[in-house]
């Protein structure tokens, strides 16, 4: 399966050409220092289909999921979904797991927040 800016917009079901360029979505990015590729520079790539760095790109795995991007989005772009769209993307291709399911219960701790937990399930197929 070839990765290209078709895929990743069907995948995520979001235009990224409704993008303005405003960068509200990486502002309000909690984890914006960590990330190579920015929300923001997520939609550009993917519109102007310069897909394969973010193949590659480990800010895949460091996007938290939380969809705050989405959210501050005055154009309903969804940067956070094209983020997820490629990560989906990625596994499909590779047939990658990062995390297996049954090894979930030996890492959680009281400290862990609930949100990391569903947030990785986001970023990992069973």
């Amino acid at each position: 399966m070839a990765i290209d800016r078709e895929t990743i917009v069907q995948i995520s079901g979001s235009n990224p050409r409704l993008c303005m360029k405003c960068g509200k979505c990486s502002g309000t990015c909690p984890a914006y220092d960590k990330m190579e590729y920015h929300p923001h520079q997520f939609v550009d790539m993917v519109d102007r289909g310069d897909v394969e760095p973010l193949l590659h790109s480990q800010s895949l795995y460091l996007c938290l999921s939380c969809m705050a991007c989405v959210e501050r989005c005055p154009r309903n772009v969804a940067p956070g979904k094209f983020i997820e769209a490629v990560r989906l993307a990625v596994v499909r291709q590779q047939n990658m797991d990062h995390l297996i399911p049954e090894e979930i219960p030996g890492m959680l701790n009281e400290d862990l927040p609930q949100q990391a937990i569903v947030t990785a399930f986001r970023k990992y197929k069973k």
